[in-house]
């Protein structure tokens, strides 16, 4: 972790529960001087938390306490084997997310709690029966991701890996081999339940299964959510669609081009890269942090 962590913080790899007693992999990262807020950063899909290392370093250095952690079935938070493992996005968001939140407020109760969702991380926000406990979201990339919403031939070339290639091999092997998106390894609950939504023409919205529904209106915190011009998988459209079910509060929506940056690429990770570090990250910890 070390080659990540370019600030002068302590950073520790802890442990929590999620609300169902399952161990979950997380890091801990504490600035050396007072403790001023409490950020914790969700994960996108696939995707483990060492990706979120830098930015992470980034905020403690800033004063503030950050965890970072693995959903159940991702990176430390992986079993043996994830065949026969039981994980959904849904359990995700109300076994693991809502226990990180809590996890959060019980350690550090003192301290204010803001939130960073990067896609699936964004999603989980609503879903969560304790998201009043959060003052300030940051979403990046966060999107109902409804497949006729990508951007271009993104679009037909997910439908047909999650439909042609991802749900075969997911049937047949038990779980997801992270080949087909370039990320870990997925548990068969998650991928089958996203392979359900992204068909869905407003995503999880029209998963009358789904629970955790009825908890995006009581979030009203603050939101901001960050819309990138090159990213196929949350364009500005699916960034709306997600935003607009945060009805207890006023969400602002940021569309952010690579040039406007001062890059020459951001894409749906690529907000987590250092070269942000003056620019993006900045920008977006001056906000989250603010009051």
């Amino acid at each position: 972790m070390a080659e990540s962590a370019t600030d002068d913080v302590f950073y520790d790899d802890v442990v929590f529960q999620g609300t169902d007693g399952y161990s979950l992999a997380a890091t801990l990262f504490m600035p050396r001087g007072p403790r001023q807020q409490a950020v914790l950063i969700n994960s996108a899909v696939a995707v483990p938390r060492k990706i979120y290392t830098g930015f992470a370093s980034y905020l403690a250095g800033r004063g503030n306490v950050v965890v970072t952690y693995d959903y159940r079935g991702i990176g430390g938070s992986k079993p043996a084997s994830l065949i026969g493992f039981d994980a959904s996005l849904s359990k995700w968001a109300s076994h693991d997310v809502t226990a990180a939140v809590s996890y959060m407020r019980a350690r550090w109760p003192t301290l204010r709690l803001n939130y960073v969702g990067h896609s699936f991380g964004a999603q989980a926000l609503g879903l969560l029966p304790n998201n009043n406990h959060v003052s300030r979201a940051l979403f990046v990339a966060g999107q109902a991701a409804y497949w006729k919403l990508m951007n271009g031939r993104e679009s037909y070339r997910v439908y047909a890996l999650m439909n042609f290639i991802g749900l075969p091999l997911t049937r047949y092997y038990g779980y997801t081999p992270g080949r087909l998106a370039s990320g870990e390894d997925l548990p068969k609950g998650v991928f089958l339940e996203w392979a359900k939504w992204v068909k869905n023409k407003r995503y999880l919205f029209d998963d009358t299964s789904l629970p955790g529904l009825r908890n995006f209106p009581h979030y009203h915190g603050a939101l901001r959510a960050l819309s990138f011009t090159d990213d196929p998988w949350a364009p500005a459209a699916s960034v709306d669609l997600l935003c607009s079910a945060f009805t207890g509060t006023k969400p602002t929506v940021m569309s952010i081009s690579p040039a406007g940056a001062g890059v020459a690429k951001i894409g749906h990770l690529g907000f987590f890269r250092p070269e942000h570090r003056e620019g993006l990250w900045k920008e977006s910890a001056d906000w989250l942090l603010g009051s």
